[in-house]
């Protein structure tokens, strides 16, 4: 198993993860309204459900495997803002760097594929 199939499987299901907290622990639910942004948790853990789901058929299709990083990767670029603009602490914070640059090299690795 190479390191793009091992990143895309780890990013796909931790975004899984996430996305299953929104719905079983209160934690996710208090985290958006903390940010003031409690209206789009639904519809921000359906988009990281959509991504999880798209980097797992972009192991076979790469446009979708293109698609999907691009998109979380976005996805948790928006979420660090947040966190920055909140003052969090590094340590909160790094989650959604680390998968901002999780996603971000799956993208490039991806596009490298292209060629």
């Amino acid at each position: 198993m190479d390191v793009l199939t091992i990143g895309t499987l780890i990013s796909s299901l931790s975004f899984f993860a996430y996305a299953l907290s929104y719905f079983i622990t209160p934690h996710m639910k208090i985290e958006f309204k903390r940010f003031g942004l409690e209206k789009i948790g639904l519809i921000t853990v359906l988009l990281e459900i959509i991504g999880a789901i798209g980097l797992l058929v972009g192991l076979k299709f790469n446009l979708i495997l293109m698609i999907s990083s691009f998109s979380l990767a976005l996805l948790m670029f928006a979420g660090l803002i947040v966190r920055i603009k909140l003052k969090d602490s590094l340590w909160v914070s790094f989650p959604a760097f680390f998968y901002m640059v999780l996603n971000a090299y799956i993208f490039w690795m991806s596009i490298n594929l292209q060629k």
